[in-house]
């Protein structure tokens, strides 16, 4: 019997190698179907909001929340009408941020945007972060010095509403964040520290004892006799953009530039005052709530001018004047 016998030829009516050929032909539409499938993941606004749900369940703060609608929502408009995302579109999305945001903004709105395609299965879309080399020095056009800091509480002091005026000095007296600042109330000013519970992490806040008693004073003056320090006119709690716009507001009769005049500064003028004056790296982690140390690492850098006096100091030129001699 020949080989034919035995079917290796193939099904009956059916000429050698087609076998192979109809594999060949699957597996390729296979492959293209797949890949249109891929290039077919499409962002709508219910899907945007169905992530924003996913975040609440996780405990996720309401300003994260709003940080994550709104920057998805950024890559919905550049995707256009259809919405249609794809890796290659990512990319682009990637190259069109970083022509018109710093690396440190760019780099935030990938995080959020990564976040909801990987929620959504769609892990072949992401993009990579864009890798920063950390500055050797501190650089003082971005820093709020003290008597720029002075000069903003005097600007605020003279307000009719003293509000800003102690919202400033809590965030820069304890180095707290915004999103902390609910935290300081009437009864934690008794306690001279707050409790501060965020993220699933439950921290104390140590409060400096003349801010308690201006507190105490400012609490009562306004009708304040529990609950959060720091509301609105409604009674609602502060949010950044509020502290945000009365800060900026100030700049100009206070002279400081208004790059440097944002509430995270403040924060960053307490952890730079307190590591230049303690050197103690760790006690600095714990009181801003950092987790390692290497976050904190940023804080025991020298300023630009500093670190050229140190090079300078080094004396690994030879003076001119020496060799002309």
């Amino acid at each position: 019997m020949g080989a034919e016998g035995y079917g290796c030829a193939g099904r009956a009516g059916q000429e050698p190698g087609t076998g192979n050929l109809r594999k060949e032909f699957w597996t390729g539409a296979f492959r293209e179907g797949r890949q249109a499938a891929f290039s077919e993941h499409v962002i709508l606004p219910e899907l945007i909001e169905e992530f924003c749900r996913e975040l609440a369940a996780e405990e996720r703060s309401p300003a994260t929340i709003e940080k994550y609608r709104r920057d998805v929502k950024a890559l919905l408009r550049f995707l256009g009408e259809t919405g249609a995302v794809s890796k290659e579109r990512m990319v682009s999305y990637k190259e069109d941020l970083l022509k018109r945001y710093a690396v440190s903004s760019v780099n935030s709105m990938l995080a959020a945007a990564n976040s909801f395609l990987k929620s959504r299965g769609w892990y072949e879309c992401t993009v990579k972060s864009v890798r920063v080399q950390r500055e050797a020095f501190r650089c003082r056009e971005k820093e709020l010095s003290r008597k720029e800091y002075s000069r903003l509480l005097e600007a605020a002091g003279k307000k009719k509403s003293k509000r800003l005026y102690f919202v400033m000095q809590a965030l820069c007296s304890t180095g707290i964040r915004v999103s902390e600042l609910p935290f300081i109330t009437v009864e934690a000013l008794k306690k001279k520290r707050a409790r501060v519970h965020l993220k699933g992490k439950t921290r104390w806040v140590l409060l400096p004892t003349e801010l308690c008693a201006q507190l105490k004073v400012y609490a009562a003056r306004c009708g304040i006799r529990e609950g959060s320090i720091f509301v609105t006119g409604s009674g609602k709690t502060l949010d950044r953009s509020n502290i945000l716009h009365e800060m900026k507001a100030v700049c100009g009769k206070a002279q400081v530039e208004r790059g440097k005049v944002f509430p995270h500064n403040l924060r960053h003028l307490f952890a730079c005052t307190y590591y230049d004056r303690e050197k103690d790296l760790s006690r600095l982690a714990d009181l801003l709530g950092h987790s390692s140390v290497n976050t904190t690492r940023i804080y025991t850098r020298v300023s630009g001018e500093e670190q050229a006096r140190q090079i300078d100091g080094l004396g690994l030129v030879e003076e001119g004047r020496k060799k002309t001699a």
